[in-house]
């Protein structure tokens, strides 16, 4: 795999920095056809006076409105600049903040502090090249660069009446030195010196890192146009090369159906993706979120990532900032910007009552307050979550979401199947977790430290070590598995997922095939199709928050709320049970955690596990390739597995529904 990157700065604080209103007011029109792609675009036209980027005559209506109302989060807002400019250390405090409170009531004195803080950037970078050595925007592979000259082009323009002419020239020739050397990695140079570096995302629109490079150059571009003879390059870098000839098509052809293969935490830097798109047509006219359906599926793929309780969403890929994966202010920035660039798409009413009802209703963070202010003059309307459809596929993440119902008390599964491309995804194809009023089976990497458990054993699938008890088989970089059948029908959910393809060839390995029944709320029937060589060893594996007790072929996992009960099915005999604490891992990064490991010598074998809820299943039994269950609702459910290939059936009261290999199109 390609070396990890680190995002936590720019997760954390830098990446958010200028991502104001995604298309409320005139801003916000709305031209997409049903699966987001605009029908009628307009051309980018520039504005020549300052403030240029986004705070246009309705903008600035908009918000002194709200200015002149003192509404709560206009009051909280000026409340955290306040305590910024009085001198407080405010983590992740941004200079636009600033800036804004400038335009909109006329106190210079917000506007003097930002061009002060911008200069000592600037100057610290002039005193960096003297001494031959790169400034701080260059460290970590440009990270920064999208927050920090992204600052300064804002308060250049923001604050431009009280930026000096010299102040003007010397930031121009930052900001211009930084951008180039971004896109001309070999090229790169500060003070005439020399300075080439990686390249590191350059070329990759689903890396983090990409968006912070496109909020430099747009925002510079954008800010000095007419003042910068270098300005119409970064705008035709940013909106032609970057944008139509790189991003869309990427999104286009890798991101159907939404979201980030970087998973869900390094995911949620697309937030600052679509802050580009909106403060673009706010500030020319142009549509640029329209241009792909990435980002209005993204709306559903964000909404399906969080779970019933909408506290947490999905921990997938690595978890840098928080490794249990809470819904935070990012995730609602995430989801607020989307619903209202499309503020007449049934989902936008979903996610504004999804962020009103989660355990954020406002941002807790104080650099974050600028957000909840911007976006209080939402004319988005809220809508029940039942107007969504209960499951969602995003093939191009390789994710399939479900979940019997939106209360909070619901049950939710995730089953995953795609590609495996991004250095922050984890070895995690196939595998499975299970949600109900908290973790019963989850991704291991909540309980670590560093949430950056990529490996096999962390997750809810099979694992193949190489041999008893030797070292487990990786699933490799750039492979794509498949989501080979999907079907919905009256109380269940049937999905298959090949996962053979992610260990690339490797000759011990023939085949890893998983199927799934959900039958709603409480039961997951799990069949395992996996063939490996003589002398390795399978381990069907849950990892769970709680320790399991195992009785033979059953184990219960028992948290405060519920009891999960595990029954393996097949293989009758062979297997065995035992519970690992993830504490015990060589790693060494595990605070807490368990793993319930059934394990079976290699070879051309089954599994069948029946999941089930505080006693969902009554009674069970086992058969061939197949189990009868008969539910404490009343119904008795037979679900049957061909033994060689994809496919079955399932029998509901005596009524037989086939399940056949195949990916139905899910209602949105």
């Amino acid at each position: 795999m390609t070396r990890t990157k680190t995002i936590l700065s720019f997760v954390a604080a830098a990446a958010l920095a200028g991502c104001m209103d995604p298309g409320t007011g005139a801003g916000a029109a709305d031209n997409s056809s049903d699966d987001g792609i605009t029908s009628d675009t307009a051309s980018p036209n520039y504005p020549t006076a300052h403030p240029r980027v986004y705070l246009n005559s309705t903008q600035l209506s908009r918000l002194k409105t709200s200015v002149s109302a003192k509404t709560a989060t206009w009051t909280t807002f000026k409340g955290v600049v306040d305590k910024w400019k009085a001198g407080d250390d405010i983590w992740g405090f941004d200079e636009w903040n600033a800036a804004l409170i400038t335009n909109l009531t006329g106190d210079t004195s917000y506007c003097t502090k930002a061009i002060a803080t911008s200069d000592a950037q600037v100057a610290a970078a002039e005193t960096a090249e003297k001494a031959d050595t790169a400034p701080v925007v260059a460290g970590d592979d440009y990270l920064q660069i999208g927050p920090m000259v992204g600052n300064v082009a804002l308060v250049y323009d923001w604050c431009y009446s009280q930026v000096t002419s010299s102040q003007r020239t010397r930031w121009i020739a930052y900001m211009n030195q930084a951008v180039y050397n971004v896109w001309n990695p070999t090229k790169a140079a500060w003070g005439g010196h020399a300075m080439a570096w990686n390249g590191w995302a350059t070329n990759d629109p689903s890396d983090n890192y990409y968006y912070s490079f496109l909020r430099a150059t747009m925002l510079v571009g954008l800010a000095t146009r007419g003042d910068n003879s270098e300005a119409d390059q970064w705008l035709t870098q940013f909106r032609t090369t970057k944008l139509y000839d790189q991003a869309f098509p990427t999104f286009d052809d890798d991101l159907i159906g939404g979201g980030s293969r970087e998973g869900t935490s390094y995911g949620v830097a697309m937030r600052g993706l679509w802050e580009l798109y909106d403060w673009w047509q706010t500030t020319t006219g142009e549509s640029l979120a329209t241009q792909t359906p990435h980002t209005l599926k993204s709306l559903l793929t964000g909404i399906h990532q969080t779970v019933p309780t909408l506290d947490r969403v999905a921990p997938t890929g690595d978890q840098a900032r928080d490794s249990t994966a809470t819904f935070f202010d990012y995730n609602r920035q995430y989801l607020a910007e989307l619903a209202q660039i499309f503020p007449t798409d049934k989902a936008a009413g979903v996610a504004k009552t999804l962020i009103g009802d989660s355990n954020v209703p406002y941002m807790s963070e104080e650099f974050m307050a600028a957000y909840d202010f911007i976006y209080d003059d939402s004319t988005v309307k809220a809508a029940p979550l039942t107007n969504l459809n209960t499951a969602y596929y995003a093939s191009g993440i390789g994710e399939l979401y479900a979940r019997s119902g939106w209360t909070d008390h619901d049950s939710w599964v995730n089953l995953i199947g795609g590609p495996y491309t991004e250095s922050h995804a984890h070895q995690d194809q196939g595998s499975l977790m299970f949600y109900k009023d908290g973790w019963l089976i989850a991704d291991a990497v909540i309980g670590s430290h560093s949430g950056l458990r990529q490996e096999t054993t962390a997750h809810g699938l099979v694992r193949i070590d190489s041999s008893n008890g030797g070292a487990p088989i990786a699933q490799v970089p750039t492979t794509t598995s498949q989501l080979v059948a999907l079907h919905s029908g009256p109380g269940y959910l049937h999905a298959a997922v090949d996962v053979t393809a992610a260990y690339n060839g490797n000759s011990k390995i023939q085949k890893v095939v998983r199927e799934m029944i959900y039958l709603q709320p409480d039961v997951v029937v799990v069949y395992d199709r996996v063939e490996s060589s003589t002398g390795t060893e399978q381990t069907f594996q849950l990892p769970s928050p709680v320790k399991p007790t195992i009785s033979g072929a059953d184990a219960t996992f028992t948290t405060s709320t519920h009891a999960l009960h595990v029954h393996r099915s097949i293989p009758a005999s062979g297997a065995t049970a035992s519970a690992y604490s993830m504490t015990s891992d060589a790693s060494g990064d595990y605070s807490t955690g368990y793993r319930l490991d059934d394990k079976l010598a290699g070879g051309n074998n089954r599994f069948l596990h029946v999941l089930s809820v505080d006693g969902a299943v009554k009674s069970l039994v086992d058969g061939t390739d197949r189990v009868t269950l008969h539910l404490a609702s009343g119904q008795t459910v037979a679900c049957v597995f061909s033994h060689d290939k994809v496919g079955g059936k399932i029998e509901i009261n005596g009524v037989t529904y086939t399940l056949p290999a195949g990916v139905d199109t899910l209602p949105e």
